[in-house]
């Protein structure tokens, strides 16, 4: 019983890192995540992507009941170390690719 609610808090915590929100969705879904929360973010860079995706859930209007603060707040750590881990993937696509638009249809810079 210990095991399986361990790997249900587990998958829970990482179905809402930043860093597998914005590494492994594609842009277009990314950018309407954070359109959704309605964040004064632009655009977030590839590189750290995780700590920008969950710095711009922040950035934006308060959020009714209060929830999502503090479950960022515990995802930044954790997403810290998945952005570094993914560093040499996440450097390509920056040059190759740019930030990640929010607010325009595009990649770029």
């Amino acid at each position: 019983m210990k095991k399986a609610v361990t790997l249900g808090v587990f998958s829970w915590v990482l179905t809402g890192c930043g860093t597998v929100m914005s590494v492994l969705q594609s842009d277009a879904d990314v950018a309407q995540d954070l359109r959704r929360q309605k964040t004064y973010c632009q655009a977030i860079p590839r590189v750290y992507s995780g700590l920008a995706y969950d710095f711009c859930m922040l950035n934006g209007p308060p959020q009714p009941g209060g929830i999502m603060a503090p479950a960022l707040l515990l995802d930044l750590p954790l997403s810290g170390v998945f952005d570094t881990i993914s560093l040499p993937y996440t450097i390509y696509r920056q040059f190759a690719d740019g930030h990640i638009g929010i607010y325009w249809r595009t990649g770029g810079s």
